[in-house]
């Protein structure tokens, strides 16, 4: 018998992000002074109102078992936070509690995905995407998104892009890495597009609440949006809960009731004690919420400065999430790295700051820059690579 991988699993990557985060810590093992801003996390400890909550639900021995779909009153306060940041009207069977954000994209795409279908997959791209579409047998269809115009996406675009056999076209708003934001003219043409050519629009939400210029805005709030538009959530990012692995799938029940059946056979329910921190989290005080936005406001605006202040280096300002995709093509050019890729590799064992390379998101030419990250780290690694890049001017 063969001891070699399967097909599906042999044709899909590890997650980039993962392999610089990983590669950080064993540097720092080492002994070397390395400031990591890699990792989409937020350096904000969970509210302590949540924490409580889960602290309750051990007390109290909520320690078995849930439904596959999650606690019903979960999945309640799901919809009824949704419906009240972005005017959205769920009702349970069109939810589900998954295992963090990541999870109800997977589920979604295994769920509506066959063999030789095409997703549309704007770029640059979270790194999971195109992988999670490869695991199902689909094809990625890479729709590049242009720096000129703030990585925005364009309906007219993605209607060129469109084939008999598109199943699915991924939104990403605010994105992870640019932090594009989703015009409301464009979404709801996005809206009409994927109900006459029928194919489902899968919303990816994790930072919804992080946007920094305008109000948070759902496609899934448009007219006519619940036929088509099916939306993966999470409250990692919203409520500093990465590592409490709870997320949630928004959608028409038929597909819902395929997400749990998949996920009865998978993963089972979510953590159940997690859940209950959840709950909290969302029916509970949201000035947590608030506060953390503001902070990172203030931050983004920093970093942005800071950039634009290095020869060579082109950024937009994002409109939400918390990362700076500053472009290095400039850089690049004058030859002295052959790639982002290169670079950050550089950047990471010359100086010690770990940043994510383009080549990740679909976008070469780039870097990911986090600034889900401390004040000092902020500082000391922007000074590590202006400096850097000051000497390479020499």
């Amino acid at each position: 018998m063969s001891a070699g991988l399967s097909e599906r699993i042999a044709r899909i990557s590890f997650s980039s992000t993962m392999e610089v985060a990983a590669r950080a810590e064993q540097l720092r093992r080492s002994g070397a002074e390395v400031v990591d801003l890699s990792v989409g996390e937020p350096d904000f400890p969970t509210p302590e109102h949540i924490k409580q909550a889960a602290i309750r639900a051990i007390h109290e021995d909520f320690t078995r078992y849930t439904p596959a779909a999650g606690m019903r009153e979960l999945r309640e306060a799901v919809c009824e936070r949704h419906a009240a940041d972005f005017g959205t009207r769920y009702e349970v069977p069109e939810c589900l509690i998954t295992s963090g954000g990541k999870h109800a994209v997977f589920n979604f795409i295994e769920t509506l995905v066959n063999p030789g279908d095409e997703v549309i997959i704007p770029a640059p791209y979270w790194v999971t995407y195109r992988d999670a579409v490869l695991l199902a047998g689909g094809r990625a269809a890479i729709l590049p998104t242009a720096p000129g115009d703030g990585f925005a996406l364009r309906a007219e675009e993605v209607r060129k892009r469109l084939s008999p056999a598109t199943r699915m076209l991924i939104v990403n708003a605010p994105n992870n890495p640019t932090g594009a934001l989703l015009n409301a003219a464009e979404a709801a043409e996005l809206v009409e597009l994927a109900a006459s050519r029928g194919f489902w629009i899968l919303s990816d939400e994790c930072y919804a609440s992080l946007v920094y210029d305008g109000e948070p805005f759902s496609i899934a709030s448009l007219p006519g949006a619940a036929r088509s538009v099916l939306v993966a959530g999470s409250l990692s990012k919203a409520y500093a809960m990465t590592g409490w692995r709870i997320g949630y799938g928004l959608g028409p029940a038929q597909v819902i009731e395929g997400c749990v059946r998949l996920q009865s056979h998978s993963t089972s329910n979510p953590n159940s004690i997690a859940q209950r921190a959840a709950l909290e989290a969302l029916r509970g005080p949201q000035d947590c919420v608030t506060n953390m936005r503001e902070e990172y406001r203030r931050r983004r605006d920093y970093v942005i400065r800071r950039l634009r202040d290095i020869q060579g280096v082109t950024v937009h300002s994002p409109g939400g999430a918390f990362y700076a995709f500053p472009g290095v093509s400039a850089l690049l050019e004058e030859g002295r790295w052959r790639s982002s890729a290169v670079l950050a590799e550089r950047l990471l064992e010359e100086v010690g700051v770990a940043c994510v390379p383009g080549e990740a998101f679909g976008a070469g030419g780039h870097l990911r820059i986090s600034f889900a990250a401390s004040w000092q780290a902020l500082e000391e690694g922007l000074d590590r690579i202006a400096s850097f890049l000051a000497r390479a001017h020499r």
